[in-house]
């Protein structure tokens, strides 16, 4: 196992930051740092918490920084059914379906859906249904032949925005699972292109006899408490022409 400071040290060097930037962001002394890295001062659970903040280091991550610490974890992970986070569930199905007509789903930190608003279904009505049992995968879902890979125009460009966000997300907080995943359905081959820019790049699927142009954004939630919480992320889905809107608005007048 590792000690405090050998995590502490790891996510620094992720972050790239020196001792000294560390230590004048966290208000305390880069000698400080310093002792705490190399293991000659232990830190109290506070100071852990204040480096990790500036670190920005996920909350899954700072109850192991604790724990490495001698300390017990600080936050809990709780299904997003459970009562204690009812609030929350509740705000994360009030956006998706505000959303409507538009698609928008919720899915954790390995892409696995929690929940979507009724204008994805029509998407999922020829997916074939052992990529439906739960979890279901976004990852999976859309980059699998037998799910939506089939319905997506420009495969090949979703395909680099897929590789990009997972890259960017493994770089950020490493996670086994979602690693296994971008080895299985993410590799880059010879032909793949780069991903320019994600938020750019429109998604363009054949449905209802039609090519439907989307972009999508990503919303999180502002400082939460709770690992479920910290690893929520809603994507929501745009028309990125006319045509597109009214299909959405008008899907039985569309055909």
């Amino acid at each position: 196992m590792h000690t405090v400071g050998e995590l502490l040290r790891q996510w620094r060097h992720r972050r790239r930051l020196s001792q000294l930037d560390l230590a004048i962001a966290a208000d305390v002394s880069a000698r400080h740092v310093s002792l705490v890295e190399t293991g000659r001062s232990n830190p109290s659970a506070d100071m852990v918490l204040r480096l990790a903040d500036q670190l920005d280091v996920p909350l899954r991550d700072r109850n192991r920084l604790l724990l490495a610490a001698g300390f017990a974890p600080r936050y809990a992970e709780r299904p997003l059914d459970d009562a204690a986070l009812s609030a929350a569930r509740n705000a994360v199905e009030r956006v998706l379906r505000a959303h409507e007509p538009y698609p928008a789903l919720a899915f954790d930190r390995r892409w696995n859906i929690v929940m979507t608003n009724a204008a994805v279904e029509p998407f999922l009505a020829e997916v074939d249904p052992e990529l439906l049992r739960p979890p279901v995968n976004l990852l999976r879902l859309g980059l699998d032949p037998r799910g939506l890979a089939r319905l997506v125009v420009n495969m090949a460009d979703v395909r680099a925005v897929f590789r990009s966000r997972v890259r960017r997300q493994l770089a950020a907080a490493p996670d086994p699972g979602l690693a296994a995943l971008y080895e299985e359905l993410l590799e880059p081959g010879p032909d793949d292109p780069p991903a320019d820019s994600d938020v750019v790049i429109q998604m363009i699927v054949r449905h209802s006899g039609r090519e439907l142009r989307l972009f999508s954004t990503i919303t999180t939630f502002g400082t939460p408490q709770d690992i479920t919480l910290d690893e929520v992320a809603i994507e929501s889905y745009y028309p990125a022409d006319a045509e597109t809107a009214a299909h959405f608005k008008n899907p039985a007048t569309d055909r």
